[in-house]
């Protein structure tokens, strides 16, 4: 017989032991029972080391043993297991109907009887039979499960109505305070920031599968654990419905997945750092070489042609020493501009004013060497770490150079402030947007610098509204 519903089983037969009417195997066939006959105890024992049986029939044999007698010898033996016994008597007087009930059948039949009060009381042997099984097999389930199995009453405010001891072990609560109460409900121990959560994930299940949800839960002791909690809604009559599931402790599984998540944010964020340090040694290679450009095509040559000048006025001095002093102020003219020329290079490697006077007054110098007005929000007083105040002020010398170059902005904002313990950088213009740190850009070696000290960079340009830079360095 096949059986509606989750739960799926092998289907056994019917067996009939004893000297039963020849009939009645072709009317359980007839019904498609897959039965079977046996002439005695032994011979059904055998039978059911072959095939198990939901039902066993049980008559008197030919060896002159009744029912009850075969009764009493077929549950002893364990292979009868679960099966509905359903023993065949005649009218008797006083205890002799009972006699077979006490000896282990489950129910009896008359005779005489008719083929239908046969398949009646076979059919709801077979559903008896299947019912003890499931009984039993969901007693093993909540004693050996690693989890709660519970039945929760939808329609009584999700009143338990079952749940397994297990409860007691994930909750810290005997199962017996969860069974019929409206005050200790699965609801009750949930963790009040997942409530909302949970909610609406209940209210959007169906009957039409089962549904599985991951939350934390609050123990009796407080501690908090992760749960998994796997349902299936069932309908019954009179709009009732019915959640059947089991919860598990995975709090275990949780704290591994999120180790191993961290351990891989670690490994990117190293892997990131590593290809950030190199690009910071190309950029390093690329100023450097540009420094030798720079003093070479620059301060170099202009030495290289004093040099020379000088010679030369030493041998007028020699020669004509009058005509040599207006050769002289323009050697001195030439130095000047030579000396101005490196001290704006040594200010583009690292400027004097930052290490003698702090961040503060190189931030206002930036400022006021802009082509763009610029106005100073706020900006600290206090000194910080050398590697700090330097990337502070690149930051703000690579974001004032992208405003002049490419911005096409009529004001720019500086802001700089502690907050919770880290320096916020902030550089807002007024210009057109559209602004990237596209890869070799001045604004890409300038997140590389500010990663290097784990900070973070951010950059908002939408087109037409501007744009605003912003690095948080940890202090």
């Amino acid at each position: 017989m096949s059986r509606p519903g989750p739960v799926r089983r092998r289907q056994a037969g019917v067996l009939l032991v004893g000297a039963t009417e020849p009939e009645i195997v072709p009317w359980l066939r007839a019904a498609r029972h897959g039965a079977r006959a046996a002439p005695d105890v032994a011979s059904a024992l055998a039978a059911l080391d072959k095939e198990p049986a939901d039902l066993i029939i049980v008559d008197r044999d030919r060896r002159g043993h009744d029912a009850p007698e075969i009764c009493r010898a077929l549950r002893k033996d364990p292979r009868v297991g679960d099966a509905w016994l359903l023993a065949i008597t005649v009218p008797a007087r006083g205890r002799a109907a009972d006699a077979v009930l006490d000896a282990g059948a489950d129910d009896y039949l008359h005779r005489p009887f008719s083929r239908a009060e046969l398949l009646a009381r076979a059919r709801a042997g077979l559903r008896a039979a299947q019912q003890r099984a499931d009984d039993a097999l969901l007693k093993a389930l909540m004693v050996n499960v690693p989890g709660a199995i519970y039945r929760s009453a939808w329609h009584a405010n999700f009143t338990l109505e079952l749940i397994s001891d297990e409860i007691e072990r994930i909750s810290g609560y005997p199962a017996a305070n969860f069974i019929a109460s409206k005050r200790r409900t699965l609801f009750s121990i949930l963790h009040p920031e997942d409530r909302e959560q949970v909610r609406a994930a209940i209210d959007g299940a169906s009957d039409d599968g089962p549904f599985a949800l991951e939350y934390r839960i609050v123990r009796a002791d407080g501690e908090i654990r992760w749960v998994l909690d796997r349902g299936h809604l069932v309908s019954g009559a009179g709009g009732r419905v019915w959640c059947d599931g089991a919860i598990f402790d995975i709090t275990e599984r949780r704290a591994a997945e999120e180790a191993l998540l961290q351990r891989e944010i670690e490994h990117a964020r190293t892997e990131e750092m590593r290809a950030s340090r190199a690009r910071i040694i190309a950029a390093g290679d690329t100023a450097r070489r540009k420094i030798e450009r720079d003093l070479h095509d620059g301060a170099q040559q202009r030495l290289v042609a004093m040099t020379l000048e000088v010679r030369m006025a030493r041998s007028r001095v020699e020669k004509d020493p009058e005509a040599a002093a207006p050769f002289l102020d323009r050697l001195a003219g030439e130095l000047s501009e030579a000396s101005a020329e490196l001290r704006e290079l040594a200010r583009g490697i690292h400027p004097a004013v930052l290490t003698e006077r702090g961040l503060a007054p190189a931030i206002s110098a930036l400022a006021d060497r802009a082509p763009v007005p610029v106005e100073i929000v706020a900006l600290p007083e206090i000194r910080f770490a050398p590697a700090a105040e330097a990337t502070a002020y690149f930051t703000v010398a690579e974001a004032l150079t992208n405003v002049a170059k490419y911005a096409d902005a009529s004001h720019a904002t500086v802001r700089l402030a502690q907050e919770n313990g880290e320096l916020a950088i902030e550089v807002r213009d007024d210009g057109k947007g559209g602004a990237q740190a596209t890869p070799g850009s001045g604004l890409a070696g300038l997140a590389d610098r500010v990663g290097a000290l784990d900070g973070s960079l951010s950059i908002e340009s939408p087109p037409g509204e501007g744009t605003l830079l912003r690095a948080v360095l940890p202090l």
